[in-house]
């Protein structure tokens, strides 16, 4: 469903979807809507006695915080794929979009294990990688990753439009470097004030910081300190380049498998662990015991990440053990 009928009627046309409407039958709802809408939708859904009771339902919102604590029920599961572009409806959609790009899920010690194992599992068959986080820490990193670069780039963009008024070159000048810094600023601005103003607390902390360290720079300009300034490049321009990549997936893979327990927790410590080494989980799975007081967690990862996580898990009183499946 799409609050544009055109681009539900351009997606059912090229064969995207197979109908418009509720989709009583589905067993998993993604809510890719504004902010503040979420969580009455999202009740909406899982409060209807019409549809599957393992109805699985996320979102794609850049805020978990506020969403997930308003979200009481355990098979909603609070998610951020962070990819997209500026372009719109079905005419803007890309088949690689998500390939090796990371998609955040926030579960709770109340989540669901089936429906983070449903939902991890339809994530990672369209090409992207799980990394789970506590949703305060989401919204703590997007801040800075997502949340300001954003806002700086519309800010550069109305500086330079102001300017371009009394030079009209200007905008003609604006290629290469400021095309791709203010690029995100032609995306469509609905979803942004809700995210403002809902992780505000963390926007702010980091703007503090931004305007800090420009007035530093600011001063290095003054004072001629091309040295101060070298150092400064320098150090970005070596961050830049050390950024991940968004490769696919090695071949070499190895199952963990990991007893647990049958009780709340367990799964947010468990995927909480992986994300905090750097480590990617592929696929998750549980096995349910017969004996109903544990289970186990089969997880999908890099050889040396099951090595790393064994470890880890090991020191926090788990018996994990590792499989390759070559």
């Amino acid at each position: 469903m799409d609050t544009d009928e055109r681009h539900s009627a351009e997606a059912l046309a090229n064969g995207a979807l197979d109908e418009i409407g509720e989709g009583l039958e589905a067993e998993l709802a993604v809510l890719a809507t504004p902010f503040g809408e979420i969580q009455s939708l999202a009740e909406g859904l899982l409060g209807d006695e019409r549809r599957p009771e393992n109805l699985t339902v996320t979102d794609v919102s850049g805020v978990k915080g506020p969403v997930v604590a308003g979200i009481k029920s355990p098979r909603f599961i609070g998610g951020h794929p962070m990819a997209g572009s500026e372009q719109a409806g079905a005419s803007g959609a890309d088949a690689e979009l998500f390939v090796g790009a990371i998609w955040v899920l926030t579960p709770t010690p109340e989540t669901d294990l089936n429906s983070f194992s449903a939902l991890s599992a339809v994530i990672t068959s369209l090409g992207a990688d799980v990394v789970t986080l506590p949703p305060e820490e989401h919204d703590r990193l997007v801040a800075l990753v997502s949340h300001v670069p954003h806002l700086v780039a519309a800010t550069l963009m109305n500086a330079a439009v102001d300017e371009s008024n009394e030079n009209p070159a200007l905008l003609r000048l604006a290629a290469g470097g400021f095309r791709d810094m203010t690029r995100i600023a032609g995306g469509g601005p609905e979803i942004w004030p809700g995210l403002c103003i809902a992780n505000a607390k963390e926007i702010v902390s980091v703007i503090d910081r931004i305007v800090g360290d420009l007035v530093t720079i600011r001063n290095q300009v003054d004072a001629g300190s091309g040295e101060a300034l070298l150092s400064l490049l320098d150090q970005a321009s070596r961050a830049r380049r050390a950024l991940p990549t968004r490769a696919l997936r090695p071949d070499l893979l190895s199952e963990l498998r990991i007893v647990v327990p049958d009780r709340e927790g367990v799964l947010a410590e468990i995927t909480s662990l992986a994300s905090s080494l750097g480590i990617n989980i592929y696929d998750i799975e549980i096995a349910h015991s017969s004996e109903g007081d544990r289970g186990v967690l089969v997880l999908l990862l890099d050889r040396k990440d099951a090595i790393d996580l064994a470890e880890a898990l090991a020191g926090r009183g788990y018996s994990p053990h590792a499989r390759d499946l070559s």
